[in-house]
């Protein structure tokens, strides 16, 4: 019985141990003691063995001991294997800040450090501008006009635009800019975002663009010159990236400058040959300053004694001798400009360089450090406004949509992608504005970028095709009513640019993290290179703690003993609990698979997706929780705050047990297993009530669907009419419309209507006259469906409206012409 005991206790005080990361003469405490007492209390062989593990513990475990024997051994070993970090890997590792992706990563998060970013709001000139520059932007777009007829915003809004410094959002007020917060930034392009054509040109030269490159980089000369033009929309500038062989591999790019003199005006300068061909590139056609990536070579070595310089950024003047500019490409779904840019020894002096020469072969780290942050606000703002327009719409739409004489809002094969949507935009919202929070506290999130790029873009691809299905055939015909048809087809714009989310998703997420934000991995790598034995041993033997104590953590959590203290209360606890578990679990995971794959890991691309996949929703959950603490709460957010977290979570969960089945070692898989899940899976998918409960709320006049439409353009008052504020009229009167309906249609029921009243408006005039409603209920019904048949109408265009060349057009109701004779001899 002692015996079974003293096992007991070994074990138990080993997990607290190894939970606490207590180190080794803890561990060597608890094993000592009770193999002590085994031995003087009669139980000589377990005292033994405890004995034995507590002299194992001491000669590998105290850092006296072991840099005499082991360190050096593992030390070897680990230079062998360790993967290589490229020159460009380690820029992009070394770009950013890490933060609460960090926690997550740890094992161990510290929810006083996701809540230690307050929340102060946005400032009084930030709202104003929401409320009407934003708003009138938004009211002078009609999608089937800038898509289909002047491929092109109107001359009035690209005015406006300018006047009003929606190009400069991120230039200081001293320069002639706004000077708006990653808040306020994110809030205009989420409002803007009823028009995805209007959402992309304001918010590329305020993401990814020579603005914020100037402002992080530039000379004081280039800032002085070019940032109140940037301001004020007398430069449009535009960035050349991305190429015909270099895409997603930025790095690869094969646009060159070459270092030489040049005679100008009879004079020498000192400056670049420059030959490129860029595609893909945002505002291109229209652009007055372009911003290049090149990779610069200096064969005469004017400017030191290296050859290759390394990539380099330059800004240069559309009227350049040399570049050619102008044409487009036609981008699927929405003509926002876009198109090459080709330079064929193309000279610019040194002083075009951004930064000047001391800026020499920097720039890839600084285009990495622009997207840490660029990446986190445009695209996942345009997701998240579109979420949100998406979601406005489809509830109204199938509230006033009847078929089998109800709603169809009322049937359960609808109400589960409104459900959907809405935990998608409101999980859309919390992650975009709490990330921009972060920023604006001086964070620069790197691998935050690449989860919300992906995951908010992904969101919003299922976000669009749900809003499709629900809206039937008025969805699926083009024309002036149809608002959600051309940002449904321009939604793999988003999926592609920036990083395509097959890339992000199965390379930068983990494999970024792994090492930025794993606490012990990158200080291996520095010892490693500086060849610091003492340095490794600290790192390796942290790091070798850090994974016993994930593990005890993982499986202790795992049945609920020891629950993780969380500064939550209410519903979100619970929640936050288990993040804490699935942390552990993930940081366990992490370690195994990069110990059992090694550099090999790189190429398990499916792997590290999913590796990723559980950084991302756990990322995903914490920014609900830290929006719920911090926001108000209306009726029925609650329901929301469970089926989202429960979504996340699920997906988190499932991301595990593909990890499990997938790892090549199938014994570690199975151990992982039963360590971090050893009752199984928590989480099923959310409950049907909470989806029953959500639809109704976001497809009726409530306080749920009011304040996850907060930050649209909700108001009729534009140049063009505005469909979400006609809905939301609709449903403000619906449920008087809904009595009504429900008289008429019992009444119908039981023969007391004529049979031929089929259509609601024949129906109201039969009720009326029988006596069954009052002529001002008649009056009002009859105003309120002139509305509902405007909303669901579609549009028709002649029959030669489509055909661009009207002497192709074939007459198909002409009379045929008769067979020639020859063919019909054949037949006979």
């Amino acid at each position: 019985m002692l015996t079974l005991l003293l096992i007991v206790l070994a074990i138990a005080g080993l997990l607290v141990v190894m939970r606490r990361e207590a180190g080794a003469p803890a561990a060597l405490a608890v094993l000592g003691v009770l193999g002590l007492v085994g031995l003087l209390f009669d139980a000589e062989v377990i005292g033994v063995l405890l004995l034995i593990g507590a002299a194992a513990v001491a000669v590998a475990g105290l850092p006296a001991l072991r840099r005499k024997w082991l360190t050096p051994r593992l030390f070897a070993t680990f230079k062998k294997v360790a993967p290589k970090v490229s020159a460009t890997e380690r820029t992009a590792l070394e770009a950013g800040s890490v933060s609460w992706d960090g926690e997550l990563f740890s094992g161990k998060p510290q929810w006083e450090k996701l809540l230690a970013f307050k929340d102060d709001g946005l400032r009084d000139d930030e709202k104003a501008f929401l409320a009407n520059q934003c708003a009138k932007a938004a009211g002078m777009c009609n999608a089937w006009d800038i898509a289909q007829e002047r491929a092109d915003l109107p001359q009035q809004l690209w005015d406006f635009l300018k006047t009003e410094g929606f190009f400069g959002m991120i230039i200081p007020k001293e320069y002639g800019g706004l000077g708006f917060s990653a808040k306020a930034q994110s809030m205009v392009l989420q409002k803007l975002s009823a028009n995805e054509t209007l959402m992309v040109t304001v918010g590329v030269p305020n993401s990814l663009g020579p603005g914020e490159l100037l402002l992080k980089y530039g000379t004081q000369e280039q800032k002085d010159h070019y940032l109140p033009r940037l301001s004020d929309g007398r430069e449009i500038p535009c960035f050349g990236l991305t190429g015909p062989r270099a895409g997603s591999d930025a790095t690869s790019l094969p646009d060159t400058g070459v270092v030489c003199k040049q005679t100008i005006n009879g004079e020498e300068v000192l400056g670049l040959r420059l030959n490129f061909e860029k595609r893909w590139i945002t505002l291109a056609p229209i652009a007055t300053v372009v911003g290049l990536a090149f990779r610069l070579f200096d064969p005469e070595k004017l400017l030191g004694d290296e050859e290759d310089r390394g990539i380099t950024l330059a800004l240069i003047p559309r009227d350049t001798d040399g570049m050619e500019i102008g044409r487009r490409h036609h981008p699927i779904g929405s003509p926002f400009m876009n198109g090459p840019i080709i330079g064929k020894d193309v000279f610019v002096p040194l002083d075009t360089i951004i930064g000047g020469p001391d800026m020499i072969g920097q720039g890839w780290r600084m285009l990495v450090e622009c997207l840490s942050i660029g990446r986190c606000i445009t695209l996942p703002s345009g997701a998240t406004g579109t979420a949100r327009y998406a979601l406005g719409w489809s509830g109204g739409f199938t509230r006033v949509r009847r078929q089998f004489n109800v709603p169809v809002a009322e049937m359960e094969g609808v109400q589960e992608p409104l459900a959907r949507m809405a935990a998608l935009a409101y999980i859309s919202q919390a992650t975009v504005y709490q990330t921009a929070n972060m920023i604006d506290h001086g964070e620069k999130p790197a691998v935050p970028s690449a989860i919300l790029k992906s995951q908010l873009t992904e969101f919003q691809r299922v976000l669009l095709s749900d809003a499709m299905d629900v809206h039937g055939g008025k969805a699926v015909t083009l024309g002036p009513r149809n608002y959600l048809g051309i940002g449904y087809s321009a939604n793999p714009v988003a999926i592609t640019v920036e990083g395509a989310n097959i890339m992000t998703r199965n390379l930068m997420i983990f494999g970024q993290g792994a090492i930025r934000c794993h606490p012990y991995v990158l200080d291996e790598l520095a010892a490693k290179d500086a060849n610091d034995m003492k340095a490794f041993d600290k790192a390796f033997f942290g790091h070798a703690g850090l994974i016993f104590g994930n593990a005890a953590r993982a499986f202790t959590l795992g049945f609920g003993i020891g629950k993780a203290s969380v500064p939550f209360d209410g519903p979100a606890a619970v929640y936050a609990q288990d993040i804490a578990h699935l942390s552990a679990g993930f940081g366990l995971c992490a370690d195994a698979a990069m110990a059992s794959l090694g550099s090999a890991l790189k190429k398990r691309e499916m792997i590290s997706a999913r590796l990723g996949d559980v950084l991302s929703n756990l990322y995903l959950t914490s920014m609900v929780l830290k929006q719920w603490q911090a926001g108000s709460k209306v009726e029925g957010e609650e329901a929301l705050l469970h089926y989202s977290c429960r979504f996340l979570l699920q997906r988190a969960e499932q991301a595990f047990v593909e990890i499990f089945d997938n790892l090549p070692n199938r014994a570690l898989g199975k151990t992982l297993n039963a360590v971090v899940m050893p009752t199984g899976r928590r989480w099923n998918k959310p409950h049907d009530d909470l989806a029953r409960d959500i639809a109704k709320r976001v497809s009726t006049h409530s306080a749920l669907r009011t304040k996850l439409l907060e930050n649209t353009w909700d108001a009729d008052d534009g140049e063009q009419r505005n469909p979400l504020a006609r809905y939301n009229a609709l449903l403000v009167d619906y449920d008087r419309a809904e009595a009504i309906y429900r008289t008429l249609n019992k009444a119908y029921a039981k023969g007391e209507l004529p049979q031929t009243a089929l259509h609601p408006e024949a129906r109201v005039e039969a009720g009326l006259e029988k006596g069954l409603i009052s002529a001002e209920d008649a009056e009002f019904m009859r105003t309120f469906e002139v509305e509902v048949l405007e909303m669901l109408t579609v549009d028709d265009f002649a029959y030669d409206a489509f055909a661009k060349d009207k002497s192709t057009l074939i007459d198909h109701n002409s009379t045929p012409a008769p067979a020639p004779k020859q063919a019909e001899e054949n037949v006979k």
